[in-house]
């Protein structure tokens, strides 16, 4: 391929690209890191969205260890306290996420995502048929609240416009009292779709760092080939007058 030519690296080029090599085999090698460490989340996860269900804890020390753990609520819902959160997606449809407060047999109160709903569903009197009275049983996943994007605005309790799930602000807003420090995601039941749209159980976290470690060492290895090729030279061609 290379016929008559010879490897004659230069110092700078040299440099740069070894100190480039080993900075994307860095990356790609925390991405693998990475890999591993997201997949035995996910796996945690998946465990403990399959397990039996648990009574809601009444105090969490760290909410990583009840992340989509499985829960079981029997109680009844306040729906003339009920949130619509703003901006939420469903198959491409734009809605909104409906968070209703459960009152517990126990006497205790948490939010409830109940399900997605649709855009024209805006006005309270729009839920009423949605509505379901007396003590329910409710499975769900326990979570934490939505940690506000740099770009996303705030809350606006007295416009009563909720972009996220904060269960402190919400609870404020609406004079629940003390309510448990997270939220159930209120899991579909079987059966034909019916609004409000339930959780799915199946866990959809975002798992790319395989593909990202891919790139950097693919990049790596990109560098390094153009590196030799670039540094080929004919056997004949003198070296640049460096004085």
């Amino acid at each position: 391929m290379f016929g008559n030519r010879r490897f004659r690296p230069t110092f700078w080029a040299t440099f740069f690209t070894i100190i480039s090599v080993i900075f994307m085999g860095s990356l790609s090698y925390w991405q693998l890191e990475r890999l591993a460490w997201k997949s035995n989340l996910i796996d945690q996860f998946e465990s403990r969205v399959a397990a039996e269900p648990v009574a809601a804890p009444d105090k969490i020390d760290n909410i990583e260890d009840w992340r989509y753990r499985r829960v079981r609520l029997q109680g009844t819902y306040l729906h003339d306290k009920e949130f619509l959160i703003t901006g939420k997606t469903y198959e491409g449809n734009v809605g909104f996420h409906l968070v209703t407060p459960m009152k517990l047999v126990d006497g205790r109160t948490v939010l409830v995502k109940r399900g997605w709903i649709e855009l024209k569903h805006r006005k309270p009197a729009d839920t009423v048929p949605m509505h379901v009275e007396g003590i329910q049983t409710v499975d769900g996943l326990i979570r934490q609240d939505r940690l506000k994007g740099y770009f996303v605005p705030d809350n606006e309790p007295q416009n009563d416009v909720w972009l996220y799930i904060d269960t402190a602000e919400m609870a404020e807003a609406r004079d629940l009292g003390p309510v448990l420090p997270y939220f159930v995601d209120q899991l579909r039941a079987p059966g034909p779709l019916k609004m409000p749209i339930g959780a799915d159980s199946e866990i959809h976290v975002r798992n790319e760092h395989l593909s990202y470690a891919a790139t950097w060492a693919l990049l790596a290895l990109t560098l390094i080939v153009i590196y030799v090729i670039y540094h080929m030279k004919p056997e004949d061609e003198t070296e640049p007058d460096r004085d």
